[in-house]
């Protein structure tokens, strides 16, 4: 089996899929990436069981093979080549492995391509597409609050909800809820399954740089996301999810508008100066104005500021994990925010005063901390 290619072709291919591999794998297999030549084209594929992404390229190649590279080896040498063509050649009776460039040779050794582990074959999936930047936004979006409990594995990932009028992509770790909508694609009928954080985290590095669709074909058991030259396959989280909709209230008298930005450079400034433990800021709303304080009794550390808000409702005092309200202000790309409140110990709910596009709908939920008069 011989080919030949580009050395910063193959190299960005490379390290497009290198997100998947684990650092320590109970598989020695799974510290290589799977070479497979048909035609003239290059399929690479790395995995961790769990997980698995595929990459394509074209090759100049007469013979077709297969053969596992070790990962890290392969990687770091491509690093250290200048762009050139690098002929690879391989004896499949010994897996021997030998790459030829401009000005020299390195040898290596390789492994037999039949005991990596086969991509799964979903049987049957039902099919959504989407474009790369809506699927992007929706992963960015929701990522940041999924839970990182092993005890409930169902909060470690995003739900990923179809309708025939919408996609609903939802995550909570129990203190925090964001559920994002779309009415300008939809399902041919109704499912529901969650997709670990781990390849949705790789699929956000990826996305940002196409403007290709992305086809989502799913079953009970796996996922699969297909765009260009690339294809994700992902175990699904067994398990139910929590009941999401019966936490986010429905009445909400007190509802405060304030600009974004402000908000989130007062409370980075204010949160550190809060309890080190409980992260507490408390905000205070009188009539058009909002007090955000915060106090560490154990080192006599405290901070205040006032901003000017618009604010209907009655006075109140709450107090919020100042860490979750950045991350919240963080993923919300709009000017002002709409911070919407029924009592200081029911959950608030954030949301855009007006919506990046019509076809948007993002809630963000946050559960109080107890204050300490």
């Amino acid at each position: 089996m011989k080919f030949i290619v580009s050395s910063s072709a193959l190299l960005k291919q490379l390290q497009s899929i290198a997100g998947v591999l684990n650092s320590s794998n109970t598989l020695p297999i799974l510290d290589n990436f799977l070479f497979e030549i048909q035609g003239k084209q290059l399929t690479i594929s790395a995995s961790d069981l769990e997980s698995t992404m595929v990459t394509r390229t074209t090759v100049e190649a007469k013979e077709e093979g297969r053969i596992a590279i070790p990962a890290r080896l392969i990687l770091d040498t491509l690093k250290n080549f200048p762009e050139q063509p690098l002929t690879f050649s391989v004896d499949e009776k010994t897996y021997g492995m030998e790459i030829s460039s401009e000005n020299g040779k390195f040898k290596l050794s390789g492994f037999n391509a039949d005991e990596y582990p086969k991509v799964p074959n979903l049987e049957s999936p039902s099919k959504v597409k989407l474009s790369a930047e809506v699927f992007c936004e929706a992963i960015t979006r929701t990522l940041f609050a999924t839970g990182n409990d092993d005890l409930r594995p169902v909060m470690s990932g995003v739900f990923f909800e179809f309708g025939k009028d919408h996609l609903r992509f939802v995550a909570t770790d129990a203190h925090r809820l964001v559920r994002y909508s779309r009415t300008d694609s939809m399902a041919k009928g109704n499912a529901s399954f969650i997709v670990p954080k781990k390849p949705l985290n790789l699929l956000k590095g990826l996305l940002g740089s196409t403007s290709a669709e992305v086809e989502i074909q799913y079953n009970d058991k796996n996922v699969r996301f297909t765009f260009d030259e690339m294809t994700v396959v992902s175990r699904l989280i067994d398990g139910k999810f929590p009941t999401y909709e019966a936490v986010i209230p429905e009445v909400n008298p007190n509802k405060m508008t304030i600009s974004r930005p402000s908000l989130l450079s007062s409370i980075r400034r204010v949160s550190i100066f809060a309890n080190k433990t409980t992260h507490q800021v408390r905000l205070k709303i009188t009539g058009s104005d909002l007090i955000v304080s915060a106090e560490d009794l154990d080192f006599a550390n405290e901070a205040n500021e006032r901003l000017t808000c618009s604010y209907e409702g009655e006075d109140m005092e709450i107090g919020f994990n100042s860490k979750f309200i950045i991350d919240m202000l963080n993923n919300l790309n709009c000017d002002d925010v709409v911070l919407e409140m029924s009592a200081p110990n029911r959950a608030g709910i954030m949301v855009p005063a007006v919506p990046a596009s019509e076809h948007e709908d993002i809630l963000m939920l946050v559960m109080p901390v107890m204050l300490n008069n």
